[in-house]
């Protein structure tokens, strides 16, 4: 269990610094990468998934809370292990799934934290607090709480759906096809939400905004923290549940 919760920290918390990273450079001020829009963003996180999954590859790189009750959903193993590297397969205990979240939100709290120390500077200076907010957590562009849960159950059950399905296919893409699959939830699902389609992508740097000394930071929007936590989770339930049913 201890391998599963260091290697799933440090590969979250990869793809949080990352996925962070490219958001504080798209919309913070005097940035190198200001105004670069939304394209930037998209595949900054998909390319930060890239990165996460190499990372965490001990433990199958879930990186997702989704993922990881998707899997449980689906009737197989948490992580179906590497002969070739001396990997045992992670069975879908309670322990384990326990341990899988736990880690997931630790490196997502982690990886917020080094993203802001990255772009310090950048904070401090004067900006709206929800431009700052955004560099850490989801937000909707219309706020309609019920339709904003619809739009991250659909984004995560297609994330979740394909991941278990690229297990069967005759693909050697391997962490590229998850990263593209990311971007391409991005570009056509992304736009409602920001689309977390991740618990602990999103609640981990909310928590860190909430506790770091950001200037003018203002709120941490706990009103909508349960969408991007709640839809996700039954995003990919709901993908492991059709998934394993058809695989």
């Amino acid at each position: 269990m201890t391998d599963i919760f260091f290697s799933e920290v440090m590969g979250t918390a990869m793809l949080t610094l990352l996925g962070c990273g490219v958001v504080a450079n798209v919309i913070l001020p005097k940035t190198k990468g200001f105004n670069a829009g939304w394209v930037v963003i998209t595949f900054g996180w998909g390319l930060a998934v890239f990165a996460g999954v190499y990372v965490a590859y001990k433990s199958g790189a879930h990186l997702n809370p989704a993922v990881t009750f998707g899997l449980a959903a689906s009737g197989g193993d948490l992580f179906g292990g590497n002969q070739d590297l001396g990997i045992a397969p992670v069975p879908s205990t309670f322990g384990n799934i326990v341990t899988y979240l736990a880690g997931e939100l630790v490196g997502a709290f982690i990886g917020a934290i080094l993203a802001f120390l990255a772009f310090k500077r950048h904070f401090d200076q004067e900006a709206p607090a929800a431009t700052k907010l955004a560099v850490f957590s989801t937000g909707p562009e219309i706020r309609s709480y019920g339709w904003n849960f619809v739009t991250e159950v659909i984004g995560t059950f297609v994330l979740v759906f394909v991941i278990i399905l690229f297990g069967p296919s005759p693909s050697g893409l391997g962490p590229l096809a998850v990263a593209l699959l990311v971007v391409s939830i991005g570009m056509s699902l992304g736009g409602p939400t920001g689309y977390a389609i991740n618990p602990a992508r999103d609640l981990g740097p909310r928590i860190a905004h909430a506790v770091l000394p950001i200037r003018g930071k203002g709120s941490s929007d706990w009103g909508y923290s349960w969408v991007p936590i709640a839809g996700p989770i039954v995003g990919g339930v709901l993908g492991g549940l059709l998934g394993g049913a058809v695989t």
